[in-house]
């Protein structure tokens, strides 16, 4: 084992891992390794990160060429760990493994696997209270989380920081793969429209994102020239406006509880809406997403933090898992 207490294991959306490096380089963090999905890096990593989805803090490296011996040695290192710690009921007991590489995962299941036989005969009742799966909702976390970077190599830690990204349950009556962006927004930030709050989606066709929150009870204005499809066609809870998401404009005073935004437009475009929508307090919360496809990604996230975040009592962006080539922008107006 290799312990380093300035060690951080970072993992990403596969294909996302240039992105991340350079956001860890903003903050000053040099990257040590990378691989599908992950970056290694050593330093103190900032509060939140956008394309972080879970960092291991203080990762110890084992390294061993069979199962058991892995197994034996993430044993040894987390009852080091706990000593003088007190897991409750539900701790998270976590084991995720690189993309890519053929039989890893079937590898690491036989890890967790071992090492769980191995904590049920040294401690029963901690083995039996520990959860597989990470809570809703971005948090700092005590447990045990492992992440298998090869076959003979994994990286644990009993502290960890998530940001909430989850794979979202599809709905066949929700008219587009874009619901399951706001379903997982709704996740990360712990919020979501309720019965009778109001909600203005500017660019809604197809309308996964009006249904997402008319299921919950919400009152919509769609907003898009195109038609709405699915379980948004003609449901109660949506009314559809065939206007110009740019040129509809509220009323003076008018203040909704939503903005919901998933344009296909430059970025920076959308970015000026969204100013214009928080300076007028036109809504309480909001969910938009910024497609950076044609863009400079980390320079668009320095804009977002110098011009967006000072408007909002509450902001976190996140590249979550159901986002392609855009990050998505959850928070809450600043108060007057």
């Amino acid at each position: 084992m290799s312990i380093h207490d300035d060690l951080r294991l970072l993992t990403c959306q596969p294909g996302y891992e240039t992105l991340l490096g350079g956001e860890l380089r903003a903050h000053g963090l040099e990257p040590d390794a990378t691989g599908p999905g992950w970056v290694l890096a050593r330093g103190t990593a900032p509060e939140t990160l956008c394309f972080a989805h879970l960092r291991l803090d203080g990762a110890t490296a084992i390294e061993a060429e069979s199962v058991n011996a892995m197994a034996e040695q993430l044993l040894a290192l987390f009852m080091e760990k706990i000593r003088d710690r007190i897991l409750p009921a539900g701790w998270p007991l976590v084991f995720r493994f690189a993309d890519g590489e053929k039989g890893l995962g079937q590898r690491t299941r036989s890890v967790e696997k071992e090492f769980r036989a191995r904590l049920k005969k040294r401690m029963a009742r901690l083995e039996r209270t520990a959860a597989d799966e990470l809570p809703r909702g971005s948090a700092t976390l005590q447990g045990l989380f492992v992440f298998a970077a090869g076959f003979g190599r994994l990286y644990a830690a009993t502290e960890a920081w998530q940001g909430g990204q989850r794979r979202m349950a599809d709905d066949p009556a929700a008219p587009s793969r874009s619901y399951l962006k706001t379903e997982e927004a709704f996740a990360v930030c712990g919020r979501e429209p309720a019965p009778g709050e109001t909600v203005v989606d500017l660019g809604a066709a197809p309308g996964g994102w009006s249904y997402s929150a008319a299921k919950r009870g919400a009152a919509v204005v769609a907003i898009d020239n195109g038609p709405m499809k699915g379980g948004a066609k003609d449901h109660p809870l949506i009314r559809h406006r065939r206007e110009d998401a740019f040129k509809f404009q509220p009323t003076v005073g008018e203040t909704y509880d939503w903005l919901f935004c998933d344009l296909v437009e430059d970025p920076h475009h959308v970015m000026r809406l969204l100013e214009q929508w928080l300076r007028g307090r036109h809504c309480r919360n909001f969910v938009v997403n910024l497609k950076f496809g044609r863009a400079d990604a980390l320079g668009l996230l320095e804009k977002v933090e110098a011009r967006i975040r000072p408007l909002c009592a509450t902001l976190s962006v996140r590249h979550l898992f159901h986002d392609r080539d855009e990050f998505t922008l959850v928070g809450e107006t600043a108060k007057a």
